[in-house]
């Protein structure tokens, strides 16, 4: 079934929006969750948490590309978890290590919280990422939206670990130097 046709199902209110959805993009939320929360149990609660939210969105909301819609809401809700939870081990700490990686670019890791859901950084991040090389656009996506490990992002493109943390320090400090430009506090 194609995105559209799931679209107008939501938009239908009919029951299968979410059976198609999860069908179709169940396992990629599941593991967009679980690279945060590394619990299967509270990976699929949000996954079911997805489908909700989705449910609730369609209509008014009409995403252009469901698979990245789906994506964001998993990954929010997934945060949204595991700070619930309070608890620095979950995740493998893959999101606290991801924090503290970006926490150079911007000032404190309150800040990283508080900022990152604001319009203008999220724009300007966004042109940022628009202007570098795929393969860094790649491994910084990886790494900060996905919470990846260095070590599998490495294995998925065919590099070495140090090659992924090379790009990924030299990304950031692009990134900085593109903040502190556009008037951000860095």
């Amino acid at each position: 079934m194609t995105d559209t046709e799931i679209i107008e199902l939501y938009r239908k209110r009919s029951e299968n929006a979410v059976r198609e959805s999860d069908r179709k993009y169940g396992a990629y939320c599941f593991a967009v969750a679980d690279n945060i929360l590394n619990s299967r149990e509270d990976s699929g609660e949000c996954v079911n948490d997805t489908w909700l939210h989705t449910w609730n969105v369609i209509p008014p909301k009409c995403p252009d590309r469901l698979k990245m819609f789906f994506a964001k809401i998993t990954r929010n809700l997934a945060v949204d978890r595991l700070r619930l939870k309070k608890s620095q081990k979950r995740g493998g700490g893959q999101l606290e290590a991801a924090l503290d990686e970006l926490e150079d670019c911007i000032a404190g890791r309150s800040i990283v919280d508080e900022a990152l859901d604001r319009k203008l950084l999220s724009e300007c991040i966004d042109a940022f990422l628009r202007e570098i090389k795929m393969r860094d656009r790649q491994f910084f996506l990886r790494r900060y939206f996905y919470t990846e490990a260095v070590s599998d992002i490495a294995s998925r493109f065919g590099v070495s670990a140090n090659a992924v943390s090379v790009s990924l320090s030299r990304t950031r400090g692009k990134l900085k130097e593109r903040l502190e430009k556009e008037g951000f506090f860095v």
